[in-house]
């Protein structure tokens, strides 16, 4: 992946990100300079994919005490002041559990700290967290690579955006993709535009086209028919959110994927970090499911394409039962029914680390 597509970039004093809103007709960074403005990137899908959230979350957090140390001088309203922004950063996108993962993470750092050691802490960890997402992503790729041993001229179709733009790595669905391309393994990759704002069409397609990886655009409603007729071997997808069952939620759309790759008999999996795992919730009729703005329904590009009143229900994630997932691709392997168990037994082990 060439470096401009990376998602963000920590220069010292500012996180620099790609502003996916903009791709691909244009390349632009925003140099986000305060805690504030990373929490609108995030809102405004400028920085996304749970991951490239996750670290950006941690790089506002670092930003977020750097400001609560320019406006106050008592270390107790310094502190009270920081975890005021930490809980505006989690909330910029409720869904997305790396978000409130990573603020989560940065309070802990602070909690174990003092006013000397604060600042230096919360960069340390939001370093080691970009780190850790770039490790992981190469773990994961590598272990969903693994489960076509043997295999060659693959077909897989994929949904959504899971590659540099959406992680600091290779990504997660998507690196399973690139690790198969560098093994010479992929005869192609079907990707999903995503409707409606076509980070399908807009991000991984330009990504695939980046990696030279051979693939094919299609539209949302094109997928039942491609599985049916070009020989789809799997269907990979990632993850804003895993209940402790395997029930998962990810970009509106996975759902009906989920469903016909069962119809046609084709395995479906979820690729994605221990960190997407909310083990504090037992099944997806717990996840929130945040509801954006009609506007992204009735305009594509900034035009009209539908009545500027008409009703609109725009759900930004769908969650997709455990029953229909073949296997959840992490950095620790991949997990497979029963999930109940096979998650329970992950988290324990993560417990003990």
């Amino acid at each position: 992946m060439s470096d401009c597509l990376h998602s963000l970039l920590w220069d010292g004093n500012a996180l620099i990100i790609v502003d996916q809103t903009q791709l691909p007709e244009i390349l632009t960074y925003r140099r986000c300079t305060s805690s504030r403005m990373v929490a609108e990137a995030i809102r405004e899908l400028a920085v996304r994919g749970a991951p490239a959230i996750g670290v950006a979350a941690a790089y506002a957090c670092v930003l977020a005490l750097r400001e609560a140390r320019t406006e106050y001088q008592d270390w107790p309203q310094i502190r009270q002041a920081f975890h005021d922004s930490c809980q505006a950063i989690a909330e910029a996108r409720p869904t997305a559990v790396n978000l409130a993962w990573a603020v989560r993470q940065m309070q802990k750092a602070f909690a174990e700290s003092d006013s000397k050691t604060a600042a230096q802490k919360l960069l340390e960890r939001a370093q080691a967290i970009e780190k850790e997402d770039i490790d992981t992503c190469r773990r994961i790729g590598e272990n969903g690579a693994s489960l076509f041993e043997g295999k060659n001229s693959l077909r897989i179709l994929t949904h959504c955006n899971t590659g540099a733009l959406a992680t600091a790595g290779i990504g997660t669905a998507f690196g399973v993709l690139v690790t198969l391309a560098s093994r010479g393994q992929l005869d192609r990759v079907f990707a999903d535009e995503t409707r409606p704002l076509l980070q399908g069409s807009r991000l991984t397609a330009t990504e695939l086209m980046e990696d030279q990886i051979p693939c094919c655009l299609i539209t949302d409603s094109m997928a039942s028919a491609v599985m049916r007729d070009k020989r789809i071997d799997a269907v990979i997808v990632g993850a804003d959110r895993i209940a402790a069952n395997g029930d998962t939620a990810n970009k509106i759309g996975t759902y009906g994927l989920a469903v016909a790759a069962a119809y046609h008999h084709i395995p479906f999996y979820i690729a994605a970090p221990f960190s997407t795992f909310d083990f504090s919730i037992q099944s997806g009729k717990e996840i929130i499911i945040e509801e954006r703005n009609p506007d992204e329904i009735r305009q594509i590009g900034g035009h009209y394409t539908a009545p500027k009143d008409v009703p609109v229900y725009n759900p930004a994630f769908d969650v997709t039962p455990a029953s229909l997932i073949r296997g959840i691709i992490t950095e620790k392997g991949v997990l497979t029914p029963p999930y109940e168990e096979s998650i329970l037994k992950y988290e324990r082990s993560l417990t003990n680390e």
